[in-house]
C-alpha cells in the first residue's frame, strides 16, 4: 500500500502535478509539458451568452449615465423602468451586427412571447443586477431570475415527466457552496444528528464521501455501489438498503462522477418506488452533468417531495470562475414536514435561532433557513448571490432555452465523445460495443485497470495486475515519466485500482498522448509478467482473442 493512498484525490492531485513537473497554484490545460486530465474544469465555454452579457452591462452603463448627467465626476444612477423597452430596441439598432446583440433581443422576445414575463421588468432586474448597483432582493433569488430559471432546469431536469406544482430557487455560489450549506442546515434543523445513517450513491464526488466524517456531523455512511458490470447502474439489491427506516437520508451525484453515467429508468422507478414506502427519505441529487446526458430525467423529476436538486452552470458552459449554482425544493416537501414535526425542545430552539428575521419561525420554509444559514442568520438580510452572477446565470438558461434544437448541446456531445474514441484508440481499445448505451454521458471515464488489462491481454494478466500493481504507484509512474496526471478512482469510492481521467480539459490529441502512454506503461508491465510467468508469456501490444 503506497503511503499517499489516505489523501483526498484532490491533494494527491498536487502531488501528481508536481512530480509531472507541473505547477499546483496555475491551470495551464494548454501546457505542453505536462497533460492534467485530473481536474474536470473544461476547455471550453459558451460564448453566445457571454457576448451578451457584455453588452447588456454596455446598455445598462447608458441607463445609469442617464441620471445625474449635469455632475461631470463620473456618478449615475439606477436604470429607470419607464419606457426602458423602447431604449434598448434603439441601443439594439444602433448595434445591430455586434456580437450578443441578436441574442440580447431573442431573449427579451423569448421572456415576453413564450414565459409570458413583463420584458420593461426584465431589462431593468438585468440592468440593476448587472450594475451590482442594490442588494439581491429577495435575497434568495430575484424574482425574474428565479422563474427564468425555474424554465430552464424543469426544460433540462424533468423534461415531459408530470409535475405538480412549483418549486422553489436559492442561487448560490455554485455546487460546493450548495454542498456546504445544505449540510449545514440540515445539520441546525436536527434533519440529521450525529450518529444518524446516510446512504451515498457510490462512486460519488470525493467531498460527498468526506463531509460526513468531519467532526461537525459524524454521521454513519452506507454505501449503495453502482455495478460497473451493470454500466454503473445500481442493483436492485443496493437500491434495497434504502429501505431501511434509520438512513434519514440518501445522496447522490446524477449522471455519476467518475463513472460519468445517468441513472436509466428502471432505476428511477425503482427508487421512485421506494420513496412511496419511505416518504420520510430526505433524497439530495446533484445533476451537475444532467445536461450533457441525452433525454435526462433527474430523481426530482419522479420524487419531488423528497428530492433537493442542486445543479451547476460550471461545467456545461464552461464557467467555473463564476461560481453559479442553485438549489432547488418543491412547495411542498418532506423537509419542512419533518421540522414542523420536531420536539418542543428543538422547535423553541429553533424559533430563537430565526425570531430575527420572520415574526413567525414556524412557517419559515427549509430553504429560507439555508439563505438565513448561509449568512450565520444575523446577516440575513445580505444574504444572496451577488446580482451580476445572477444575471450571467439567467443568460446562460434562456441561451439554452432559445437553443430548442440543442445545438450547442450537440455540440459539446460529439466533442468529448471523440475524445473519449481517441483515448481508448491509443491505449488498444474499441469502444463500439458501449457507444450506443444512451446512459452515458462521457465527462469523465474510468481507466480501469483490470477491465484494461482483460481486453487487451485476457483474463490471467488482469489478475496479476490487480494483485501486483498498486493504483497510485501507477498514477505516480504516469506522472513521473509520462508527464500525464490523472485521479484515482478509490479517492470516489471506486472499488478497484483506477484512474479517472477528465474528457474535458484536454485537446483531442492529447488524449491521445495520454492513452499511448497507458499502453506503454502497460506494456512495460508485460515484460514484468512474463519475467514472473514465463510459462504463460504475453506479446507486447498484442489484444487478446477473449
Amino acid at each position: 500500500m503506497n503511503k499517499l493512498d489516505s489523501l483526498s484525490p484532490f491533494e494527491l492531485k498536487d502531488v501528481l502535478i508536481k512530480t509531472a513537473g507541473g505547477d499546483v497554484t496555475v491551470f495551464r490545460p494548454e501546457n505542453r509539458s505536462m497533460l492534467n486530465a485530473g481536474r474536470g474544469n473544461p476547455n471550453f465555454l459558451s460564448t453566445v451568452p457571454r457576448h451578451g452579457f457584455f453588452q447588456l452591462g454596455l446598455f445598462a452603463m447608458r441607463e445609469s449615465e442617464r441620471s445625474f448627467a449635469y455632475l461631470p465626476e463620473g456618478v449615475g444612477g439606477f436604470p429607470k423602468r419607464e419606457r426602458i423597452e423602447e431604449r434598448f430596441e434603439l441601443f439594439a439598432r444602433e448595434n445591430k451586427n455586434t456580437d450578443g446583440i441578436a441574442f440580447l433581443r431573442g431573449a427579451v422576445s423569448y421572456v415576453r412571447d413564450q414565459l409570458g414575463l413583463d420584458a420593461s421588468e426584465f431589462l431593468y432586474e438585468m440592468c440593476e443586477g448587472i450594475l451590482g448597483c442594490n442588494y439581491p432582493v429577495p435575497d434568495r433569488m430575484l424574482p425574474l431570475s428565479e422563474k427564468i430559471v425555474n424554465h430552464y432546469l424543469r426544460n433540462e431536469m424533468i423534461g415531459n415527466q408530470p409535475f405538480i406544482d412549483k418549486f422553489d430557487l436559492f442561487a448560490v455560489e455554485g455546487g460546493t457552496a450548495a454542498m456546504t450549506y445544505i449540510f449545514n442546515s440540515l445539520r441546525t434543523n436536527y434533519l440529521l444528528k450525529p450518529g444518524d445513517k446516510i446512504a451515498l450513491g457510490a462512486p460519488i464526488f470525493t467531498p460527498y464521501l468526506e463531509i460526513p466524517h468531519m467532526s461537525d456531523y459524524r454521521l454513519e455512511v452506507i454505501d449503495i455501489n453502482a455495478d460497473k458490470d451493470r454500466n454503473w447502474q445500481y442493483p436492485k439489491t443496493e437500491l434495497d438498503k434504502l429501505r431501511d427506516p434509520t438512513i434519514k437520508a440518501f445522496f447522490l451525484v446524477n449522471p455519476s462522477n467518475p463513472p460519468s453515467v445517468k441513472l436509466d429508468n428502471e432505476s428511477l422507478i425503482y427508487i421512485a418506488s421506494i420513496v412511496a414506502e419511505r416518504p420520510d427519505l430526505i433524497i439530495l441529487t446533484d445533476d451537475v452533468y444532467g445536461t450533457f446526458a441525452d433525454d435526462f430525467v433527474s430523481l426530482f423529476a419522479v420524487c419531488p417531495r423528497n428530492t433537493i436538486l442542486v445543479y451547476s452552470y460550471s461545467k456545461y458552459f464552461g464557467a467555473t470562475g463564476w461560481r453559479l449554482g442553485v438549489i432547488g425544493t418543491h412547495r411542498d416537501n418532506v423537509l419542512d414536514t419533518q421540522i414542523a414535526a420536531l420536539d418542543d425542545e428543538k422547535r423553541i430552539a429553533l424559533r430563537k435561532r430565526y425570531q430575527s428575521i420572520v415574526p413567525d419561525p414556524d412557517s419559515l420554509k427549509f430553504i429560507d433557513r439555508l439563505v438565513a444559514d448561509s449568512r450565520s442568520v444575523a446577516l440575513n438580510h445580505t444574504a444572496g448571490l451577488s446580482t451580476p452572477q445572477q444575471v450571467q446565470m439567467v443568460l446562460f438558461s434562456l441561451f439554452a432555452l432559445i437553443d430548442t434544437s440543442d445545438s450547442y448541446k450537440t455540440a459539446l456531445k460529439r466533442l468529448i465523445r471523440h475524445r473519449k474514441r481517441a483515448l481508448y484508440r491509443a491505449i488498444g481499445i474499441s469502444l463500439d460495443d458501449k457507444e450506443e448505451d444512451d446512459t452515458g454521458v462521457d465527462y469523465y471515464s474510468i481507466l480501469d485497470l483490470e477491465e484494461i488489462g482483460e481486453r487487451i491481454h485476457g483474463r490471467k494478466f488482469a489478475e496479476w495486475l490487480i494483485s501486483h500493481i498498486n493504483a497510485t504507484d501507477l498514477l505516480l509512474r504516469l506522472a513521473r515519466e509520462a508527464h500525464v496526471v490523472l485521479l484515482p478512482g478509490q479517492g470516489f469510492g471506486v472499488q478497484h485500482p483506477s484512474g479517472r481521467v477528465s474528457l474535458a480539459n484536454l485537446n483531442e490529441a492529447d488524449y491521445k498522448r495520454i492513452g499511448q502512454a497507458v499502453r506503454t506503461l502497460m506494456e512495460e508491465y508485460v515484460e514484468q509478467y512474463n519475467t514472473e510467468c514465463p510459462g504463460e508469456s504475453l506479446s507486447k501490444g498484442k489484444v487478446s482473442s477473449k
